[in-house]
């Protein structure tokens, strides 16, 4: 698999406390098919089209993403997460959430708009 480039869209999911009714709702309205990605005690859900395209993923509102909000959430590939996060805040922006653990992860920020996405560095 080809390492994701920076400034693209490289990955979309979506957390909710009712992640596999919302699954069952996206396999019917989208043709969606799913398949369970463990999280340790429970699975969240990597989606996919009938043909077998990833196109994001369904996840509950437990664990790591206990605090985030239902909503569609894109994650931006950076190439320097430090400089991203400095152009975030002197922007007019917001870091909501850091996971990172070494330079790579991902950090959920707010742009000055209050619009809501999360960048990662790929490793």
């Amino acid at each position: 698999m080809d390492k994701p480039k920076p400034g693209t869209i490289g990955w979309h999911d979506l957390t909710v406390p009712n992640a596999d009714e919302v699954r069952d709702f996206y396999a019917k309205v989208a043709n969606w098919t799913f398949e369970g990605l463990s999280m340790g005690d429970y699975e969240d859900y990597v989606m996919k089209t009938d043909g077998g395209d990833v196109v994001g993923g369904v996840c509950h509102r437990r664990g790591p993403n206990a605090d985030l909000p239902p909503i569609w959430m894109m994650y931006i590939v950076v190439e320097d997460m430090e400089a991203s996060l400095r152009a975030v805040r002197e922007g007019g922006g917001e870091v909501l959430r850091d996971t990172r653990t070494g330079p790579a992860g991902m950090v959920v920020i707010k742009d000055p708009a209050g619009a809501v996405c999360a960048l990662y560095q790929a490793e």
